[in-house]
């Protein structure tokens, strides 16, 4: 379910309904409110960024370079678990998820068990309707703690099981569960996978190592 139908009369509002994001991440074409998900599928190539559609507005993922290396690191961290068990399909931040009508987002990281796969087969859509079992959110400035909270309030309103936030400048991952509860790792804790992926572990200095690496 839609965690707050997005109406407004000003720009401000808007922004605000948003998660008070930077205006330099709404897209003015097309107009707020009248975007489709065509025009998100079409933005990528006009545009050469990734963006989400948020009840008829179309707004660009905050996400940088050094976001970008850690999602790619968590993929591959996860894709060594999930393939060898066949467990079910890992996708990146372009992997774009209907979550419901109106409402398409692109989580950094998500890992999604083969049972929540119609006939468990990989979708062949270029948006899939689908919740995630893990939906990875790697933590960018433009970011704000009002816009995880609506976002996180729509994965676990259409059935994600863990939401994982991991901070770079922080270097801290938060793990939060349907329930409303919460736990703040930090670089020298482990991170599991809890009751989705059990057996999963990760020393989340080995994650982190990543940004201090030089030629």
């Amino acid at each position: 379910m839609a965690t707050g139908t997005i109406t407004w009369e000003t720009i401000q509002d808007l922004i605000e309904q948003l998660g008070d994001i930077p205006p330099r991440r709404i897209l003015a074409k097309p107009p707020a409110g009248t975007a489709t998900e065509q025009d998100l599928l079409d933005s990528k190539g006009r545009y050469g960024r990734l963006f989400e559609l948020v009840e008829g507005v179309l707004v660009e993922k905050g996400m940088g370079f050094e976001e970008s290396e850690l999602a790619c690191i968590l993929i591959r961290i996860l894709l060594d678990f999930v393939l060898p068990r066949n467990l079910g399909v890992v996708t990146g931040p372009d992997g774009m998820i209907r979550l419901f009508p109106g409402l398409v987002r692109a989580p950094d990281v998500a890992y999604t068990s083969w049972d929540r796969l119609p006939g468990r087969q990989r979708s062949r859509e270029a948006i899939p309707t689908l919740a995630p079992e893990l939906v990875v959110e790697v933590l960018s400035e433009s970011n704000t703690r009002k816009e995880m909270e609506r976002k996180r309030g729509e994965y676990f309103g259409q059935g994600v099981l863990l939401v994982w936030e991991v901070d770079p400048r922080r270097r801290t991952v938060t793990v939060y569960k349907p329930d409303g509860s919460l736990i703040e790792l930090a670089e020298s804790d482990r991170l599991d996978g809890g009751e989705v992926l059990p057996g999963f572990s990760l020393e989340l200095r080995e994650l982190f190592a990543a940004l201090d690496r030089h030629g």
